[in-house]
């Protein structure tokens, strides 16, 4: 027997099932190996990698079909938004290229079927052919779907969409949205919680008839789907009825299947997950290694810019409030251990899945782009294409995804330079991650730097770090202007500043401090007396104005 390829286009469309594509016309078998997702846009030069599945953005009747077939015959397949125009010419060309066409349904959007396509793709990324689990999750829904006559979803706790049967379009409304966002909308998560579903699926450990009081005939059996006392997810069924005894025993052992494919899909991600980590942080130190962890990654001989983001949120409350309950009785301490350890652990996953979208970013500008969790930070390493302004183009994938993450996290991207080759990879990882810091400086959130818009900055930063090593301070006008500050009461260390920063414009640094421009000038001829500082001297109005900004930053 021949076992198709976990990527093939077969394979997807299995896990998809018709609720979102189906195959209008098919050049025989469908085991073309599916290699990322590319949008056609006309105006553009087209060119399309190997076995790419093309969305055909705004391209209806048969003859425009027939033309971009003839252009992408090496694609795995054409998607078209429904209905197709079908007709002989479109299944002769089909026969020709061997590329099939595709039909998405017309509830669903461009973006929302790149989505899905490339998280599948996603699912099988460092894995040998057939050692993926995530098929096999969407073929537990499938058998529990006919096991109940009814459409099932596998959620996790977040009520996001693991995996869904096929026969959703005999669903609501609700149910198709779902499916196509792979997260329950936000409406009927509210309606879930205001009826108590949550709390009765949690508490229970057999199925729960919920009636969804929304005006809809098809309302829901769920199970809640457990490791022990843990919860790792549910199932769910949209019924017209409760269930029988017999198929509510079904759906409470099916439960417990999917609890055992959970357990060793987490186990495989988290392996994944650290093998990924650990090839993306061989490359990014460099050494004798970063050639083979490079190669493994398909990464090798790219021209690469390196992106470091980093959430910027405040820490959970029970984070900064634990340390206080640990002063309580110590009867409580564990309570209050425990409290931390959850804190904690949610910190971690809120890093995860932020690095997790980044890494599903950067995967659709560039197949071969890698992402991986090293501490607080996210690493992401981005081939570019020749072209000039690696490292403005590099910028705007940063600022597109802090766009796009930006309703649910607050974060900053740091992006290096471009590295020509594998030994300048680290240069670039420490350029990002100074542009980082000169963010993070700033007290900045939501917003991208390149390493050099912020270059100056940032040797300011490493030079500070170098006179705070070596315990280094102040000196000449600029120490005489803080003792006479610090035993007088006096701002004119302030004052010299605002001087400064205004370019010498007694009227604009008077405004700046609010004080009157013959104050100013009072204190401006004081701190001239007191720090013996010529401020004709352009040597001297540097070199105070280099410390004012290097010791400053250590205050």
């Amino acid at each position: 027997m021949r076992i198709r390829p976990r990527a093939s286009l077969g394979r997807i469309l299995d896990d998809l099932g018709t609720t979102v594509l189906d195959v209008a016309a098919s050049p025989g078998d469908l085991d073309a190996e599916v290699t990322g997702v590319h949008i056609y846009d006309p105006l553009d030069e087209l060119i399309v990698p190997e076995g790419a599945m093309v969305l055909a953005v705004g391209v209806q009747g048969a003859a425009d079909v027939c033309a971009l077939l003839a252009r992408v015959p090496h694609a795995a397949g054409v998607v078209v938004k429904l209905p197709v125009d079908v007709d002989e010419r479109v299944r002769a060309a089909v026969l020709e290229t061997g590329v099939a066409v595709l039909g998405l349904t017309r509830a669903a959007s461009w973006a929302q079927v790149a989505a899905l396509v490339r998280s599948l793709l996603a699912e099988g990324d460092l894995a040998e052919p057939g050692e993926g689990a995530h098929g096999d999750l969407f073929a537990l829904a499938n058998a529990v779907c006919a096991l109940l006559d009814a459409p099932v979803t596998i959620e996790d706790r977040s009520s996001r969409v693991l995996a869904f049967s096929g026969r959703q379009e005999e669903a609501d409304q609700g149910r198709v949205e779902t499916v196509l966002g792979r997260q329950v909308p936000e409406r009927y998560l509210r309606l879930l919680d205001e009826q108590g579903a949550f709390k009765r699926l949690y508490q229970n450990r057999e199925p729960v008839y919920i009636e969804l009081h929304d005006g809809s005939v098809i309302n829901r059996v769920a199970v809640a789907v457990r490791a022990g006392d843990e919860i790792l997810g549910s199932i769910w069924a949209a019924v017209h009825e409760p269930l029988t005894p017999q198929r509510q025993r079904a759906l409470a052992d099916a439960a417990k299947v999917v609890a055992l494919r959970l357990l060793h899909e987490r186990a495989g991600a988290d392996t994944q997950r650290r093998l990924r980590a650990d090839l993306l942080s061989t490359v990014l130190a460099g050494g004798a290694d970063a050639a083979e962890a490079a190669g493994r990654l398909g990464i090798a001989t790219a021209r690469l810019c390196v992106l470091a983001a980093e959430l910027t949120g405040p820490p959970g409350d029970g984070a900064r409030t634990s340390g206080h309950a640990l002063d309580r009785a110590s009867d409580r301490l564990s309570d209050h251990l425990a409290d931390y350890a959850a804190d904690h652990a949610r910190s971690e996953s809120e890093r995860q899945r932020f690095c997790d979208a980044l890494a599903l970013h950067v995967a659709a500008i560039h197949p071969k782009a890698a992402a991986a969790l090293a501490g607080s930070v996210a690493y992401a390493v981005l081939p570019l294409t020749p072209g000039g302004g690696e490292e403005e183009r590099a910028v705007r994938v940063a600022e597109s995804f802090l766009a796009r993450v930006g309703p649910r996290h607050a974060a900053n991207v740091g992006v290096g330079r471009l590295a020509l080759n594998l030994a300048q990879v680290a240069r670039s990882r420490a350029d990002a991650d100074r542009a980082l810091r000169v963010l993070r400086t700033r007290g900045a959130s939501g917003q991208a730097a390149g390493y050099t818009a912020v270059h100056f900055e940032s040797l300011l930063l490493q030079v500070s770090d170098v006179a705070a090593a070596e315990e280094q301070a102040p000196t000449g006008p600029y120490q005489r202007l803080l003792e006479h500050d610090a035993e007088h009461g006096t701002e004119l260390a302030a004052t010299l500043g605002a001087y400064l920063d205004a370019f010498g414009d007694v009227n604009l640094a008077a405004a700046r401090v609010h004080v009157h421009p013959n104050t100013f000038r009072y204190r401006l001829k004081r701190l001239t007396e007191i720090g013996g500082l010529d401020l004709s001297d352009p040597d001297a109005r540097l070199t105070v104005q280099l410390q004012m900004r290097i010791f400053g930053r250590q205050h």
